[in-house]
């Protein structure tokens, strides 16, 4: 459910396929998304599930499971 939610965002604001996203799909090198798409995505993500990512955690969210897997330590589901 949070793949589903996280993967349609993604697509979104990158201009990506969403059948091209995968849990090990790299923002950077598989998606092409820069700083600036970077800081978008966590803002989006950020209102979607109601949380606040810091910044020192944002840094280590390399992967679209990395993103998973945190809001998942980080929300009630």
């Amino acid at each position: 459910m949070v793949f589903e939610k996280v993967k349609s965002i993604v697509a979104d604001k990158l201009s990506v396929d969403e059948e091209s996203i995968t849990m090990e799909s790299a923002f950077v090198e598989d998606l092409g998304a820069d700083s600036l798409d970077i800081v978008e995505l966590i803002m989006s993500l950020e209102d979607e599930f109601e949380l606040e990512i810091p910044d020192e955690e944002a840094e280590g969210i390399i992967t679209v499971g990395d993103v998973v897997e945190y809001i998942k330590s980080h929300t009630e589901e």
